[in-house]
């Protein structure tokens, strides 16, 4: 069965945006580039909200296409082109790039795509997560911590009033001084 892996950057002080949803901040080396890469391209979707899904297609599509794009770059415009994706979203009523909108988060439906065939399945988004959360339906965690404080913004996780419990399963510092964080469930379902 195929998992949903929630996938996503955080700043040291748990925010994935700046108050005005800037993302400067993000530390993406070459290094932290082709390990994104690389773990990406082996998964059989994208599973975002469409704040995320918007932000992802008015760059990737055409990001190889620029004469400074990095070679990490140029892979990563490739994988999330040819990636079919899976926008939940209530409003939008369109989209192109092998997409898929679905308008609400059904946990059936979620479960059934899971037993489907293929790679595992990348979720991002805060909001879209804190849905998935809410159904219990995330599998792991891979979370890359950088090193910044950015004071104030959109945190990864919402409160709740439930405890999930975790397993540290590895971790990678890259030279830049991010880190990853990748966590399992502690409990099978």
């Amino acid at each position: 069965m195929r998992k949903i892996i929630l996938f996503m950057s955080v700043s040291l002080d748990g925010f994935i945006e700046g108050p005005e949803r800037q993302i400067g901040w993000h530390r993406i080396s070459e290094e932290v580039h082709h390990y994104v890469n690389e773990r990406l391209r082996g998964m059989g979707a994208f599973l975002n909200g469409r704040v995320t899904h918007e932000l992802m297609a008015g760059y990737w599509p055409t990001a190889d296409a620029d004469p400074g794009a990095t070679p990490t770059v140029v892979e990563f415009a490739g994988i999330w082109r040819e990636m079919p994706k899976i926008v939940y979203s209530r409003t939008l009523e369109r989209a192109d790039w092998h997409t898929t909108i679905v308008r609400e988060v059904d946990p059936e439906q979620v479960r059934a795509l899971k037993s489907e065939p293929g790679g595992d399945l990348a979720l991002g988004g805060a909001d879209l997560a804190a849905a998935f959360m809410r159904h219990d339906l995330i599998d792991e965690y891979h979370i890359l911590v950088h090193p910044v404080l950015i004071g104030a913004g959109k945190r990864l996780f919402p409160g709740s009033d439930s405890q999930l419990d975790l397993r540290l399963t590895g971790t990678r510092t890259f030279g830049n001084g991010v880190v990853l964080l990748h966590y399992q469930r502690a409990t099978l379902r």
